[in-house]
């Protein structure tokens, strides 16, 4: 699939080998946000590390990279091939002109060679690079720090087991800029602050965020918020954040903890301490003790974003606030004497209310990105909750184990809200539940 823009360059993009069917949502999400977009006029081989992408400019190509974290580093790719002379056939074709200005002689280089799924010698890179004395390199070589880089990419496939003696692909460039997959070992759960038992992985939080187009001074919202996890990279981003959550003891820190070896929480672990760990505090509005089912707040488009990880499974039970004649279900009761009654929140009823909820309070063009838990077996693409206000833009797989998985689905608000009128059956792994609408054209 490649960027429909004008050609004025190509570039390489060098993929991370990890959550791979993410990666295409997250680019394609970011090119939006930095005002390209992609077309399927060509298709990229999606599991592979090199796509190469037409950008519009170098100014989109940082800006792609300044968010990422599925792509460790983007080229101008000068050549191509699916030989060596292949490759310097495509390099002496490059235009002149585009090499000049970094081949100056007042200019620094250095040549670094990547290959995938292969290593080679000292002496082989050596011999690769000499392979280039061609090009009019006129600056002198700086391995420490040069001005320029330029990279020699060799693909050898994707079975460890069956690797060819030459590459399948060749690539050639002047390296633009690294994403951003520093992020993910200083923002690591490991190192946070306060966490819980569902705490979302530093990785699967920013791509989150970036499938939702979070942008600076955007606002964000959560509405199972939990330890806030997802609210710090959103902040991370410049997105002023907030949430709610039916558990109080987990919004104000209390209770027992979630680490190994600490019985209880201290009493500066929270929310706004995870951000301010991070230098985000400025970005914190607030997080609320609410049901997420019954909205406390004001009608009318509050949320450019709602990214969420509603609660499912052993770990985190799913609840709601019920009536008085239900307190013979559940009664929870906080540290701080704070009592109310719960009943149970089922599934179908939690995607129902966060979709609606979603459908209403999101700005128009604003993402909705949450997390649907799949019994594997029976998934099909019927089953993925729908909204007649909101348009499915992606629905990616993790797998938990041979018959569970959960799906991260990003939805976009196409349509203003109208509640009333038509009922509409929908169903979810067997359960079924209903939606009203106005309008009898806009069925799910």
């Amino acid at each position: 699939m490649e960027l429909a823009a004008p050609a004025f360059r190509r570039y390489l993009l060098l993929l991370a080998q990890e959550h791979l069917e993410f990666r295409l949502p997250e680019i394609s999400s970011l090119l939006s946000l930095c005002g390209g977009k992609f077309s399927g006029e060509q298709e990229i081989r999606v599991n592979s590390p090199f796509w190469i992408l037409n950008i519009p400019s170098e100014e989109m190509a940082r800006g792609l990279m300044k968010r990422t974290v599925c792509a460790k580093s983007i080229f101008e790719l000068w050549g191509h091939g699916r030989s060596e002379g292949e490759l310097y056939a495509s390099l002496k074709n490059y235009p002149v002109d585009k090499m000049l200005p970094y081949l100056q002689s007042d200019s620094t280089y250095k040549v670094h060679i990547h290959t995938f799924n292969k290593t080679l010698t000292q002496a082989q890179k050596i011999k690769k690079i000499d392979a280039l004395e061609f090009l009019p390199f006129k600056g002198k070589v700086n391995l420490k720090n040069p001005e320029h880089i330029f990279w020699i990419l060799e693909d050898y496939g994707m079975n460890p087991n069956n690797v060819p003696e030459e590459p399948f692909h060749l690539y050639f460039g002047r390296w633009i800029a690294d994403g951003q997959r520093e992020l993910i070992e200083s923002y690591s759960v490991k190192k946070r602050h306060f966490i819980g038992n569902t705490s979302m992985d530093a990785c699967l939080s920013f791509i989150m965020a970036n499938h939702g187009r979070v942008k600076p001074n955007d606002v964000v919202y959560d509405p199972f918020v939990g330890t806030g996890g997802l609210l710090i990279s959103s902040a991370h981003f410049g997105a002023y954040v907030c949430g709610t959550d039916i558990d109080y003891n987990t919004i104000h820190g209390l209770g027992k903890a979630s680490r190994k070896n600490q019985k209880w929480r201290g009493p500066d672990e929270n929310i706004r301490a995870n951000l301010r760990q991070y230098g985000l505090e400025k970005y914190y509005l607030d997080a609320l003790v609410a049901d997420s089912s019954r909205p406390i707040w004001r009608k009318g488009m509050l949320f450019d974003a709602i990214i969420t990880d509603p609660p499912y499974g052993i770990r985190e039970a799913t609840r709601r606030t019920g009536s008085q004649k239900e307190a013979v279900k559940s009664v929870e009761r906080s540290t701080e004497n704070h009592i109310f009654v719960s009943s149970n929140y089922h599934l179908s009823d939690i995607f129902f209310d966060l979709l609606k909820f979603a459908a209403e309070y999101l700005v128009m063009g604003g993402r909705l990105v949450y997390w649907l838990p799949i019994y594997r077996p029976e998934y099909t693409e019927e089953i993925i909750p729908r909204h007649p206000c909101l348009k499915l833009i992606s629905n990616c797989e993790q797998m938990l184990s041979s018959h569970t998985s959960r799906r991260l689905i990003t939805m976009e608000k196409v349509k203003e809200f109208k509640m009333f009128g038509l009922a509409v059956q929908q169903n979810y792994q067997g359960i079924s539940w209903d939606l009203v609408y106005k309008d009898e054209d806009q069925r799910v």
